[in-house]
């Protein structure tokens, strides 16, 4: 269970920092840190969308 943690952890952290490059550092008034992984990924896809 550590481990699932862990790995989760580690992408969260990763797309927190993609999602701080493209200038997003909270949602709807919640720093990213607060989120869950689920929330945070679709934040990502949808910063993605607005690029492409």
């Amino acid at each position: 269970m550590a481990q699932l943690r862990k790995v989760v952890e580690q992408r969260k952290e990763e797309l927190i920092k993609k999602l701080i490059a493209l200038g997003v550092y909270k949602k709807d008034g919640h720093h990213l840190y607060s989120l869950t992984l689920s929330e945070i990924e679709a934040e990502y896809h949808k910063e993605l969308k607005k690029i492409n």
